[in-house]
């Protein structure tokens, strides 16, 4: 049995091929890639710092876990290990499971809890569970991860029929495009590798990186501006837009008005 911390000792291979452009770096794409983790966590929280001085908890420790997905994402794509993997899956799972404790809707509880910090046990018990339950299959686990993004889906379409503001439309389906085009490049690397390897061009999952980041970019502001609209009565959330609203690419952010209207 190879040692758990050894070079391609990971239950997965991705399609890129290995050592190739380092004798250190097993895919070197799917490695660099992962910058877009990198990135996308501070500006995260530069974008969104009224509302980071509001909830500084939520946003500090989700941004922390993003730039730990990166790290170990990072050491799985140089390394292939089996710990790789599994820290690279872990810490997906563990920051899926902090972005529910913290943003959640309380409206949308179980029956049987009552206030957030059940909420949190109920998290808490039901993500060390997942975490036990990873080391089974290992090779299934990026499968289950990816299915979330389908109730993260169903949440924002819940919470768009309640809201008119026309940014917030725009901003949700350049998400799912972003996503789409994400989950994409994950299932052609993953099931038609030999046809990307038959052009010459295995590097898909380099696009799932950079493309599930842009994802992410569009899905935060949206989990936060509903964060704000359930959580905070007392401020009104803003879609804007760095570096200009009138630029026709752009990043989104919140700013918070005092209001009591509702969206």
């Amino acid at each position: 049995m190879p040692n758990i911390f050894s070079y391609q000792s990971a239950e997965v291979d991705w399609c890129e091929g290995n050592f190739e452009r380092s004798t250190v770096i097993a895919e070197y794409y799917n490695t660099i890639s992962n910058v877009s983790f990198f990135i996308l966590s501070p500006a995260l929280l530069y974008l969104n710092r009224q509302y980071r001085q509001q909830r500084a908890l939520p946003l500090y420790f989700f941004s922390g876990l993003l730039f730990c997905v990166g790290i170990f994402s990072v050491y799985f794509h140089m390394t292939l290990s089996y710990v790789g993997q599994l820290l690279d899956e872990l810490s997906i799972l563990w920051t899926l499971a902090v972005a529910y404790s913290f943003w959640y809707p309380r409206v949308r509880f179980p029956r049987c809890i009552k206030s957030r910090k059940h909420f949190f046990w109920l998290t808490g018990v039901t993500t060390v569970i997942s975490t036990f339950m990873s080391f089974i299959k290992p090779a299934f686990n990026a499968y289950v991860l990816n299915c979330i993004a389908f109730h993260l889906l169903y949440l924002t379409w819940c919470e768009l029929k309640k809201c008119n503001d026309k940014r917030v439309h725009w901003t949700a389906a350049a998400m799912v495009v972003c996503w789409v085009l994400a989950i994409s490049s994950w299932i052609s690397d993953r099931w038609l590798c030999g046809l990307w390897q038959a052009i010459n061009f295995p590097y898909f999952h380099s696009f799932w990186h950079i493309l599930i980041a842009m994802s992410l970019l569009y899905c935060c502001p949206l989990v936060i501006y509903f964060d704000v609209k359930h959580e905070m009565p007392s401020f009104k959330p803003k879609l804007g837009y760095w570096p200009s609203d009138s630029w026709p690419v752009a990043v989104p952010y919140i700013a918070l008005e005092e209001s009591h209207k509702q969206c």
